[in-house]
């Protein structure tokens, strides 16, 4: 799955697409990921401003799945939990940047090593068109390395 391929996907994906929620992009190297949610008459609270529930559900995947993709297919990678805090009403089109540089995901790995159970926590703000913070928001992704590869791994030791 190329990454222009899988923003197009989550963009078209009911969830998102009936949401306001489209994936503007992944960078080729999975490090980053942006993403916009249209406030319209279907994503909007009672008061017409941004529902906190489509806030939150913008920003739901994208860390673990830029972890998934940068640590490949040996380890174990889930959105386990989050936490939301709302600035200042949302209106318009909102956009938050999801950013897991290189560097972060090797201490991942390293740290997962072993089948070792790593839970990290990734912030990001959701932004409107003037770049003032509208909310703050904390992912916490779990990450662990497969049985079969550590497994493995002891097997060729021995």
């Amino acid at each position: 799955m190329t990454p222009r391929r899988l923003a197009i996907g989550m963009s078209l994906w009911a969830p998102n697409l009936f949401s306001g929620i489209r994936v503007r992009r992944f960078a080729p190297d999975w490090t980053s990921a942006e993403v916009a949610l249209h406030v319209n008459a279907f994503t909007r609270n009672y008061v017409k401003t941004a529902f906190g529930g489509s806030m939150s559900a913008m920003t739901d995947p994208y860390f673990f799945m830029l972890v998934r993709h940068q640590l490949g297919g040996d380890f174990v990678v889930w959105d386990t939990r989050g936490e939301i805090e709302f600035v200042k009403p949302g209106r318009g089109v909102l956009t938050a940047r999801f950013e897991v540089p290189r560097e972060r995901a090797d201490e991942l790995r390293r740290r997962a090593h072993g089948g070792a159970k790593v839970l990290e926590w990734f912030e990001t703000d959701i932004v409107d068109a003037d770049g003032d913070v509208v909310a703050r928001v904390r992912r916490e992704v779990y990450v662990r390395e497969k049985r079969r590869v550590t497994e493995a791994r002891g097997a060729r030791a021995a």
